[in-house]
Protein backbone atom coordinates (compact mmCIF):
# COMPACT_ATOMS: atom_id res chain seq x y z
CA UNK A 1 0.00 0.00 0.00
CA UNK A 2 1.43 3.42 -0.99
CA UNK A 3 1.66 6.19 1.59
CA UNK A 4 -1.15 8.27 0.02
CA UNK A 5 -3.67 5.45 0.32
CA UNK A 6 -2.46 4.53 3.80
CA UNK A 7 -2.65 8.07 5.19
CA UNK A 8 -5.76 9.40 3.42
CA UNK A 9 -8.09 6.43 2.84
CA UNK A 10 -7.41 3.74 5.44
CA UNK A 11 -10.09 3.80 8.21
CA UNK A 12 -8.67 5.48 11.35
CA UNK A 13 -8.82 2.38 13.57
CA UNK A 14 -7.18 0.22 10.92
CA UNK A 15 -4.60 2.94 10.30
CA UNK A 16 -3.80 2.93 14.02
CA UNK A 17 -3.13 -0.81 13.99
CA UNK A 18 -1.14 -0.61 10.74
CA UNK A 19 0.97 2.35 11.85
CA UNK A 20 1.02 2.72 15.63
CA UNK A 21 1.17 -0.95 16.61
CA UNK A 22 4.19 -1.82 14.41
CA UNK A 23 5.77 1.45 15.50
CA UNK A 24 5.26 0.48 19.13
CA UNK A 25 6.64 -3.02 18.56
CA UNK A 26 9.73 -1.54 16.95
CA UNK A 27 10.17 0.89 19.80
CA UNK A 28 9.49 -1.94 22.27
CA UNK A 29 12.44 -3.80 20.82
CA UNK A 30 14.53 -0.68 21.35
CA UNK A 31 13.18 -0.33 24.88
CA UNK A 32 14.00 -3.95 25.71
CA UNK A 33 17.53 -3.38 24.49
CA UNK A 34 17.90 -0.34 26.76
CA UNK A 35 16.66 -2.33 29.75
CA UNK A 36 19.00 -5.19 28.82
CA UNK A 37 21.87 -2.70 28.49
CA UNK A 38 21.59 -1.75 32.15
CA UNK A 39 21.08 -5.35 33.28
CA UNK A 40 24.12 -6.60 31.33
CA UNK A 41 26.40 -3.90 32.71
CA UNK A 42 25.24 -4.34 36.31
CA UNK A 43 25.41 -8.15 36.18
CA UNK A 44 28.67 -8.54 34.22
CA UNK A 45 30.67 -5.51 35.37
CA UNK A 46 29.17 -4.69 38.79
CA UNK A 47 27.58 -1.79 40.66
CA UNK A 48 30.30 0.81 39.98
CA UNK A 49 30.16 0.24 36.22
CA UNK A 50 26.35 0.48 36.38
CA UNK A 51 26.61 3.79 38.25
CA UNK A 52 29.13 5.03 35.67
CA UNK A 53 26.81 3.99 32.86
CA UNK A 54 23.94 5.96 34.45
CA UNK A 55 26.15 8.99 35.03
CA UNK A 56 27.29 9.05 31.39
CA UNK A 57 23.91 8.27 29.80
CA UNK A 58 22.52 11.85 29.89
CA UNK A 59 25.55 13.01 27.89
CA UNK A 60 25.21 10.09 25.48
CA UNK A 61 21.59 11.09 24.80
CA UNK A 62 22.64 14.71 24.31
CA UNK A 63 25.04 13.36 21.68
CA UNK A 64 22.04 12.02 19.75
CA UNK A 65 19.84 15.07 20.34
CA UNK A 66 20.90 17.02 17.25
CA UNK A 67 20.26 14.01 15.01
CA UNK A 68 16.82 13.57 16.56
CA UNK A 69 16.08 17.28 16.06
CA UNK A 70 16.90 17.07 12.35
CA UNK A 71 15.29 13.68 11.73
CA UNK A 72 12.00 14.39 13.48
CA UNK A 73 12.06 18.07 12.48
CA UNK A 74 12.34 17.23 8.79
CA UNK A 75 9.69 14.48 8.99
CA UNK A 76 6.87 16.93 9.77
CA UNK A 77 7.36 19.32 6.80
CA UNK A 78 8.11 16.37 4.50
CA UNK A 79 4.75 14.78 5.42
CA UNK A 80 2.89 18.05 5.00
CA UNK A 81 4.51 18.73 1.61
CA UNK A 82 3.61 15.25 0.40
CA UNK A 83 0.04 15.91 1.56
CA UNK A 84 0.00 19.14 -0.46
CA UNK A 85 1.51 17.27 -3.48
CA UNK A 86 4.87 19.08 -3.42
CA UNK A 87 7.02 15.95 -3.85
CA UNK A 88 10.00 17.81 -5.31
CA UNK A 89 10.50 19.90 -2.17
CA UNK A 90 9.81 16.89 0.06
CA UNK A 91 12.76 15.08 -1.59
CA UNK A 92 14.96 18.13 -1.14
CA UNK A 93 14.15 18.31 2.58
CA UNK A 94 14.92 14.60 2.89
CA UNK A 95 18.30 14.95 1.20
CA UNK A 96 19.35 18.07 3.09
CA UNK A 97 18.29 16.60 6.43
CA UNK A 98 20.26 13.38 5.86
CA UNK A 99 23.43 15.36 5.19
CA UNK A 100 22.81 17.57 8.22
CA UNK A 101 22.44 14.56 10.53
CA UNK A 102 25.86 13.19 9.58
CA UNK A 103 27.50 16.60 10.08
CA UNK A 104 25.77 16.99 13.45
CA UNK A 105 27.08 13.58 14.52
CA UNK A 106 30.64 14.62 13.70
CA UNK A 107 30.29 17.89 15.64
CA UNK A 108 28.61 16.54 18.79
CA UNK A 109 30.84 13.47 18.85
CA UNK A 110 34.00 15.57 18.71
CA UNK A 111 32.86 17.81 21.57
CA UNK A 112 32.05 14.89 23.88
CA UNK A 113 35.12 12.87 22.94
CA UNK A 114 37.40 15.79 23.82
CA UNK A 115 35.53 17.11 26.85
CA UNK A 116 33.72 14.05 28.22
CA UNK A 117 36.00 13.37 31.19
CA UNK A 118 35.92 17.03 32.21
CA UNK A 119 32.12 17.16 32.03
CA UNK A 120 31.81 14.03 34.17
CA UNK A 121 34.26 15.33 36.77
CA UNK A 122 32.18 18.51 37.04
CA UNK A 123 29.24 16.26 37.91
CA UNK A 124 31.15 14.95 40.93
CA UNK A 125 32.51 11.65 39.57
CA UNK A 126 35.88 10.56 40.92
CA UNK A 127 38.19 7.56 40.84
CA UNK A 128 36.88 4.34 39.31
CA UNK A 129 33.40 5.82 38.83
CA UNK A 130 34.91 8.59 36.67
CA UNK A 131 37.02 6.11 34.69
CA UNK A 132 34.04 3.85 33.93
CA UNK A 133 31.74 6.72 32.93
CA UNK A 134 34.43 8.31 30.71
CA UNK A 135 35.21 5.05 28.90
CA UNK A 136 31.53 4.52 28.09
CA UNK A 137 30.89 8.10 26.97
CA UNK A 138 34.00 8.58 24.81
CA UNK A 139 33.46 5.28 22.96
CA UNK A 140 29.94 6.33 22.04
CA UNK A 141 31.12 9.81 21.02
CA UNK A 142 33.81 8.49 18.67
CA UNK A 143 31.24 6.31 16.90
CA UNK A 144 28.56 9.00 16.58
CA UNK A 145 29.28 10.00 12.94
CA UNK A 146 28.06 6.54 11.82
CA UNK A 147 25.36 5.94 14.45
CA UNK A 148 23.32 9.13 14.77
CA UNK A 149 21.72 8.74 11.33
CA UNK A 150 19.72 5.76 12.65
CA UNK A 151 17.59 8.21 14.66
CA UNK A 152 16.49 9.94 11.45
CA UNK A 153 15.93 7.09 9.00
CA UNK A 154 13.15 5.55 11.09
CA UNK A 155 11.05 8.68 10.47
CA UNK A 156 11.68 8.50 6.72
CA UNK A 157 10.63 4.86 6.52
CA UNK A 158 7.33 5.66 8.24
CA UNK A 159 6.71 8.59 5.89
CA UNK A 160 7.12 6.21 2.94
CA UNK A 161 4.55 3.88 4.49
CA UNK A 162 7.22 1.25 5.29
CA UNK A 163 6.10 0.89 8.88
CA UNK A 164 6.61 -2.85 9.04
CA UNK A 165 10.13 -2.50 7.67
CA UNK A 166 10.84 0.10 10.32
CA UNK A 167 9.62 -2.34 12.96
CA UNK A 168 11.81 -5.16 11.63
CA UNK A 169 14.88 -2.93 11.55
CA UNK A 170 14.28 -1.77 15.12
CA UNK A 171 14.05 -5.39 16.23
CA UNK A 172 17.22 -6.21 14.29
CA UNK A 173 19.04 -3.29 15.89
CA UNK A 174 18.06 -4.36 19.40
CA UNK A 175 19.08 -7.97 18.84
CA UNK A 176 22.36 -6.92 17.19
CA UNK A 177 23.20 -4.45 19.96
CA UNK A 178 22.48 -6.98 22.72
CA UNK A 179 24.41 -9.74 20.98
CA UNK A 180 27.44 -7.56 20.31
CA UNK A 181 27.41 -6.19 23.86
CA UNK A 182 27.45 -9.71 25.29
CA UNK A 183 30.26 -10.63 22.89
CA UNK A 184 32.43 -7.65 23.77
CA UNK A 185 31.74 -7.64 27.53
CA UNK A 186 31.16 -11.30 28.36
CA UNK A 187 33.44 -13.09 25.89
CA UNK A 188 36.13 -10.65 24.82
CA UNK A 189 36.20 -8.96 28.27
CA UNK A 190 36.54 -5.42 26.87
CA UNK A 191 34.67 -3.98 29.85
CA UNK A 192 32.30 -1.02 29.71
CA UNK A 193 33.83 0.13 26.41
CA UNK A 194 32.44 -3.08 24.96
CA UNK A 195 28.92 -2.06 25.94
CA UNK A 196 29.19 1.24 24.04
CA UNK A 197 31.02 -0.35 21.11
CA UNK A 198 28.46 -3.14 20.76
CA UNK A 199 25.58 -0.66 20.74
CA UNK A 200 27.30 1.60 18.25
CA UNK A 201 28.11 -1.21 15.84
CA UNK A 202 24.51 -2.47 16.00
CA UNK A 203 23.20 1.04 15.23
CA UNK A 204 25.62 1.51 12.33
CA UNK A 205 24.64 -1.81 10.72
CA UNK A 206 20.95 -0.90 11.07
CA UNK A 207 21.46 2.53 9.50
CA UNK A 208 23.23 1.00 6.50
CA UNK A 209 20.47 -1.58 5.98
CA UNK A 210 17.77 1.10 6.31
CA UNK A 211 19.28 3.47 3.75
CA UNK A 212 20.03 0.89 1.04
CA UNK A 213 16.54 1.11 -0.59
CA UNK A 214 16.73 4.91 -0.52
CA UNK A 215 20.06 4.85 -2.34
CA UNK A 216 18.64 2.37 -4.86
CA UNK A 217 15.68 4.68 -5.56
CA UNK A 218 13.07 2.18 -4.35
CA UNK A 219 11.30 4.55 -1.95
CA UNK A 220 8.85 7.43 -2.43
CA UNK A 221 11.51 9.72 -0.95
CA UNK A 222 14.59 10.01 -3.15
CA UNK A 223 18.01 11.59 -2.84
CA UNK A 224 18.34 14.64 -5.09
CA UNK A 225 20.87 17.43 -5.50
CA UNK A 226 20.49 19.28 -2.19
CA UNK A 227 19.25 22.87 -2.22
CA UNK A 228 19.84 24.31 1.25
CA UNK A 229 17.79 27.43 1.90
CA UNK A 230 16.77 29.42 4.95
CA UNK A 231 13.10 28.41 4.87
CA UNK A 232 13.93 24.69 4.92
CA UNK A 233 16.37 25.12 7.80
CA UNK A 234 13.83 27.18 9.77
CA UNK A 235 11.07 24.59 9.28
CA UNK A 236 13.32 21.65 10.20
CA UNK A 237 14.61 23.37 13.32
CA UNK A 238 11.17 24.65 14.37
CA UNK A 239 9.46 21.27 13.97
CA UNK A 240 12.29 19.34 15.61
CA UNK A 241 12.73 21.82 18.44
CA UNK A 242 10.18 20.25 20.85
CA UNK A 243 11.93 16.87 20.73
CA UNK A 244 15.37 18.50 20.87
CA UNK A 245 14.49 20.69 23.82
CA UNK A 246 12.93 17.71 25.54
CA UNK A 247 16.14 15.71 25.04
CA UNK A 248 18.48 18.51 26.09
CA UNK A 249 16.36 19.78 28.96
CA UNK A 250 15.74 16.23 30.17
CA UNK A 251 19.45 15.46 30.16
CA UNK A 252 20.26 18.71 31.97
CA UNK A 253 17.72 17.67 34.59
CA UNK A 254 19.31 14.21 34.76
CA UNK A 255 22.71 15.78 35.30
CA UNK A 256 21.33 17.99 38.08
CA UNK A 257 19.57 15.00 39.64
CA UNK A 258 22.73 12.90 39.48
CA UNK A 259 24.75 15.65 41.17
CA UNK A 260 22.16 16.01 43.95
CA UNK A 261 21.75 12.25 44.35
CA UNK A 262 25.51 11.72 44.51
CA UNK A 263 25.73 14.33 47.27
CA UNK A 264 22.71 13.10 49.29
CA UNK A 265 22.63 9.34 48.74
CA UNK A 266 25.96 8.43 47.17
CA UNK A 267 26.61 5.93 44.39
CA UNK A 268 23.60 3.74 45.29
CA UNK A 269 21.18 6.66 44.87
CA UNK A 270 22.62 7.35 41.39
CA UNK A 271 22.14 3.67 40.53
CA UNK A 272 18.51 3.72 41.75
CA UNK A 273 17.89 6.78 39.60
CA UNK A 274 19.35 4.78 36.72
CA UNK A 275 16.82 2.01 37.37
CA UNK A 276 13.98 4.54 37.23
CA UNK A 277 15.34 6.03 34.01
CA UNK A 278 15.70 2.56 32.52
CA UNK A 279 12.05 1.86 33.29
CA UNK A 280 11.09 5.21 31.76
CA UNK A 281 13.29 4.29 28.81
CA UNK A 282 11.09 1.22 28.43
CA UNK A 283 7.75 3.06 28.55
CA UNK A 284 8.73 6.25 26.72
CA UNK A 285 9.56 4.48 23.42
CA UNK A 286 6.19 2.71 23.53
CA UNK A 287 4.37 6.04 23.87
CA UNK A 288 6.71 7.52 21.28
CA UNK A 289 6.11 4.59 18.92
CA UNK A 290 2.33 4.98 19.15
CA UNK A 291 2.05 8.76 18.95
CA UNK A 292 4.91 9.60 16.61
CA UNK A 293 4.20 6.72 14.22
CA UNK A 294 0.92 8.52 13.52
CA UNK A 295 2.59 11.90 12.96
CA UNK A 296 3.13 11.38 9.21
CA UNK A 297 -0.57 10.53 8.78
CA UNK A 298 -1.64 13.50 10.92
CA UNK A 299 0.70 15.84 9.04
CA UNK A 300 -0.41 14.51 5.64
CA UNK A 301 -4.11 15.02 6.42
CA UNK A 302 -3.42 18.39 8.03
CA UNK A 303 -1.68 19.47 4.82
CA UNK A 304 -4.67 18.19 2.83
CA UNK A 305 -7.03 20.13 5.22
CA UNK A 306 -8.87 16.94 6.21
CA UNK A 307 -9.38 18.04 9.82
CA UNK A 308 -12.11 15.51 10.60
CA UNK A 309 -9.68 12.68 9.82
CA UNK A 310 -6.97 14.32 11.93
CA UNK A 311 -9.34 14.32 14.93
CA UNK A 312 -10.26 10.68 14.37
CA UNK A 313 -6.61 9.60 14.27
CA UNK A 314 -5.74 11.56 17.40
CA UNK A 315 -8.68 10.05 19.31
CA UNK A 316 -7.12 6.61 18.80
CA UNK A 317 -3.74 7.96 19.85
CA UNK A 318 -4.98 9.44 23.14
CA UNK A 319 -6.99 6.31 23.97
CA UNK A 320 -4.01 4.02 23.44
CA UNK A 321 -1.71 6.33 25.40
CA UNK A 322 -3.86 6.32 28.55
CA UNK A 323 -4.30 2.55 28.34
CA UNK A 324 -0.54 1.96 28.16
CA UNK A 325 0.19 4.49 30.90
CA UNK A 326 -2.26 3.01 33.42
CA UNK A 327 -0.99 -0.51 32.69
CA UNK A 328 2.55 0.71 33.38
CA UNK A 329 1.49 2.22 36.70
CA UNK A 330 -0.06 -1.09 37.72
CA UNK A 331 3.02 -3.15 36.82
CA UNK A 332 5.46 -0.83 38.61
CA UNK A 333 3.27 -0.63 41.71
CA UNK A 334 2.65 -4.40 41.93
CA UNK A 335 6.16 -5.70 41.14
CA UNK A 336 8.75 -3.16 42.39
CA UNK A 337 10.92 -5.74 44.18
CA UNK A 338 11.06 -8.04 41.17
CA UNK A 339 11.96 -5.14 38.87
CA UNK A 340 14.67 -3.87 41.20
CA UNK A 341 16.06 -7.41 41.44
CA UNK A 342 16.84 -7.38 37.73
CA UNK A 343 19.56 -4.78 38.37
CA UNK A 344 20.64 -5.52 41.94
CA UNK A 345 22.64 -8.68 42.67
CA UNK A 346 22.27 -10.72 45.83
CA UNK A 347 25.64 -9.53 47.10
CA UNK A 348 24.63 -5.87 47.09
CA UNK A 349 23.78 -3.84 50.19
CA UNK A 350 20.18 -4.73 51.31
CA UNK A 351 19.52 -1.01 51.90
CA UNK A 352 20.22 -0.47 48.19
CA UNK A 353 17.39 -2.86 47.28
CA UNK A 354 14.96 -1.25 49.73
CA UNK A 355 15.80 2.20 48.37
CA UNK A 356 15.05 0.97 44.84
CA UNK A 357 11.72 -0.61 45.85
CA UNK A 358 10.56 2.59 47.59
CA UNK A 359 11.62 4.71 44.62
CA UNK A 360 9.77 2.49 42.11
CA UNK A 361 6.54 2.67 44.12
CA UNK A 362 6.61 6.47 44.09
CA UNK A 363 7.75 6.56 40.47
CA UNK A 364 4.76 4.42 39.39
CA UNK A 365 2.44 7.38 40.06
CA UNK A 366 4.07 9.28 37.17
CA UNK A 367 2.17 7.59 34.36
CA UNK A 368 -1.29 8.30 35.74
CA UNK A 369 -1.04 11.74 34.07
CA UNK A 370 2.15 11.65 31.95
CA UNK A 371 0.33 10.18 28.92
CA UNK A 372 -1.75 13.30 28.29
CA UNK A 373 1.10 15.79 27.94
CA UNK A 374 3.06 13.35 25.77
CA UNK A 375 0.18 12.75 23.33
CA UNK A 376 -0.64 16.48 23.20
CA UNK A 377 2.97 17.43 22.51
CA UNK A 378 3.13 14.89 19.66
CA UNK A 379 -0.12 16.20 18.16
CA UNK A 380 0.98 19.84 18.29
CA UNK A 381 4.30 18.94 16.66
CA UNK A 382 2.53 17.04 13.86
CA UNK A 383 0.44 20.09 12.88
CA UNK A 384 3.42 22.49 12.97
CA UNK A 385 2.70 24.19 16.29
CA UNK A 386 6.31 24.06 17.56
CA UNK A 387 6.03 26.85 20.13
CA UNK A 388 3.26 25.14 22.09
CA UNK A 389 4.89 21.72 21.75
CA UNK A 390 8.24 23.16 22.84
CA UNK A 391 6.65 24.74 25.89
CA UNK A 392 5.39 21.34 27.01
CA UNK A 393 8.79 19.77 26.30
CA UNK A 394 10.89 22.28 28.18
CA UNK A 395 8.57 22.55 31.16
CA UNK A 396 8.22 18.77 31.45
CA UNK A 397 11.88 18.01 31.03
CA UNK A 398 13.50 20.92 32.90
CA UNK A 399 11.39 23.72 34.40
CA UNK A 400 8.96 21.65 36.49
CA UNK A 401 11.54 19.09 37.73
CA UNK A 402 14.00 21.78 38.82
CA UNK A 403 11.28 23.74 40.62
CA UNK A 404 10.10 20.58 42.37
CA UNK A 405 13.62 19.71 43.50
CA UNK A 406 13.41 22.85 45.61
CA UNK A 407 9.80 22.29 46.68
CA UNK A 408 10.41 18.69 47.78
CA UNK A 409 13.91 19.31 49.17
CA UNK A 410 12.83 18.87 52.85
CA UNK A 411 11.74 15.30 52.02
CA UNK A 412 15.27 14.24 51.01
CA UNK A 413 15.47 11.23 48.67
CA UNK A 414 11.69 10.69 48.94
CA UNK A 415 11.19 14.17 47.48
CA UNK A 416 13.47 13.34 44.56
CA UNK A 417 11.53 10.15 43.79
CA UNK A 418 8.23 12.12 43.99
CA UNK A 419 9.61 14.65 41.53
CA UNK A 420 8.54 12.56 38.54
CA UNK A 421 4.88 12.24 39.53
CA UNK A 422 4.67 15.93 40.46
CA UNK A 423 6.17 16.92 37.11
CA UNK A 424 3.65 14.75 35.25
CA UNK A 425 0.72 16.46 36.98
CA UNK A 426 2.00 19.95 36.16
CA UNK A 427 2.77 18.92 32.57
CA UNK A 428 -0.77 17.57 32.14
CA UNK A 429 -2.28 20.84 33.35
CA UNK A 430 -0.06 22.85 30.98
CA UNK A 431 -0.92 20.56 28.03
CA UNK A 432 -4.65 20.95 28.70
CA UNK A 433 -4.34 24.75 28.82
CA UNK A 434 -2.41 24.87 25.53
CA UNK A 435 -4.77 22.43 23.81
CA UNK A 436 -7.86 24.45 24.83
CA UNK A 437 -6.14 27.64 23.72
CA UNK A 438 -5.33 26.10 20.35
CA UNK A 439 -8.94 24.98 19.98
CA UNK A 440 -10.12 28.56 20.51
CA UNK A 441 -7.70 29.79 17.83
CA UNK A 442 -9.05 27.20 15.39
CA UNK A 443 -12.62 28.33 16.05
CA UNK A 444 -11.68 31.93 15.26
CA UNK A 445 -9.99 31.15 11.94
CA UNK A 446 -12.45 28.42 10.93
CA UNK A 447 -9.86 25.64 10.90
CA UNK A 448 -11.79 23.34 13.23
CA UNK A 449 -14.77 23.20 10.89
CA UNK A 450 -12.66 22.62 7.79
Amino acid sequence: MDYKTLFSQTPPTRLFFKAAIPGSIGMLASALYQVADGIFISRILGDTAFAGFNLAMPLVIINFALADLIGLGSAVPISIKLGSKDEKEANNYFTCASIMVVLAGILSGAVLALGGRTFLSWMGAQGELLDQATAYLVTYALCSPVTTIVFAVDNYLRICGKIRRSMVLNIFMSVACMGLELLFMGVLKIGIRGAALGSSLGMALTAIAAFVPFFLGKMQLRFVRPRFHAKALREIVACGLPSFLNNIAGRVTSIIMNVVLLAIGGQNAVSVYGILMTMDGFVHPLLYGMCDSLQPAVGFNWGARNIKRVKAIELRCYTAAITLALATTAVLALFPRQIAGLFITGGSDPAYLEMAVSALLLFSLTYITRWFSFATQSFLSAIEKPVAASAISVCTALVFPVILIGVFWPLGLTGLWLNFAGTAVLAGILALILLLRQKELWKKDGTESA
